[in-house]
């Protein structure tokens, strides 16, 4: 089932102002659309596939950037480090042929895979599939070896049987205005979250932000220290920016986030804002004045093929306590059981 998507992130989901009458009545239709849906599913009339491995799915019911794609990250890299050998299912939005399934190799255009499975193909080495049917590309991947599946993005795909699920929000939008799409940022209803296994808050890159404030959720920060050249080369500390002006580009589901970053860091930042999985061409960088381009991991794979010196990538690193690993790992089968 697809769901109404909208061009950017609407202010009324979460500055106070209330939605356009449009949205209030388009929401209930949507709202009994997902209800059937899932209702189908809990009654068998529907019935989803499981590939024969653990899989792990970590999405989240609020529409929009909320930290997803560095969790992904770290839990492929954990499972990694503790002897599995994952691979990662992704429908691979934004990519020119969705009705094929592929094998992301890491020297693919992002336009064939999307941007979020090239990133982490080429940052973990872990097989990544897309497809359309979630399922499908778990069963490509266990049939190819792996010994458990990573969902990007799959909370809503039902089809997909799955054996942990971990939500994860933003501390600062957090549910929004509490009203589903397109009224709201939600894509399913609020107590849809007590079914998730694992709920993970993005505390962001601020080291103010409390974790006291985490009620009930695990606590991800967010650590950016460098800066990796486009081209190339040894990677520089992102206080080598600070003081600096720099033109600052971000297509992902929340830009401000990462520009805020780089502000935080001491960086006088020119923004340039484009829209989530946005398609880089050359000409997008055809800025006025010749500064430093710095831009996240995800927008950097799409622009490879023409990078110019002075443009970096800046990595995001998740991090979270020993507690949470933990808690994932207990809700694993024993590796190779």
């Amino acid at each position: 089932m697809s769901r109404p998507r909208l061009p950017q992130t609407p202010a009324w989901w979460f500055d106070g102002s209330p939605p356009p009458a449009w949205t209030r009545v388009v929401a209930p239709l949507y709202g009994a659309a997902v209800a059937v849906r899932r209702a189908a599913y809990a009654r068998g009339l529907l019935r989803p596939r499981h590939p024969g491995v653990p899989v792990v799915v970590v999405g989240n019911l609020v529409a929009g950037g909320s930290g997803k794609t560095p969790l992904v990250l770290a839990v492929v890299a954990h499972l990694q480090a503790a002897g599995w050998t994952p691979g990662m299912a992704s429908r691979g939005y934004g990519r020119a042929e969705p009705a094929t399934p592929r094998w992301v190799e890491p020297g693919m255009s992002a336009a064939l895979c999307g941007d979020e499975p090239l990133l982490i193909a080429r940052a973990t080495g872990a097989p990544v599939r897309v497809d359309r049917d979630r399922a499908a590309a778990a069963a490509a991947l266990a049939a190819a070896g792996c010994d458990i599946v990573v969902c990007d993005d799959g909370l809503q795909h039902y089809r997909l049987a799955r054996d942990v699920e971990i939500e994860v929000l933003d501390i600062r939008r957090r549910y929004g205005n509490g009203l589903l799409l397109p009224a709201g940022p939600l894509r399913e209803p609020l107590e849809r979250a007590a079914d998730c296994t694992l709920r993970v808050m993005n505390l962001g890159v601020t080291a103010a932000t409390d974790e006291a404030s985490c009620a009930g959720e695990w606590p991800m920060r967010l650590r950016v220290e460098s800066a990796q050249p486009l081209l190339g080369g040894r990677p520089l500390p992102l206080a080598a920016f600070a003081g600096q002006r720099v033109h600052a580009v971000a297509g992902i589901g929340e830009p401000e986030r990462f520009f805020t970053t780089l502000r935080d860091a001491g960086i006088a930042v020119v923004p340039h804002a484009f829209p989530d999985h946005h398609a880089y061409a050359a000409e997008d960088f055809a800025f006025a004045s010749p500064l430093p381009v710095l831009m996240t991991e995800k927008d950097a794979v799409k622009c490879m093929a023409f990078a110019q010196p002075g443009w970096h990538s800046v990595p995001v690193r998740a991090c979270l306590p020993e507690g949470f690993w933990q808690a994932l790992a207990a809700r694993l089968p024993a590796r190779g059981a």
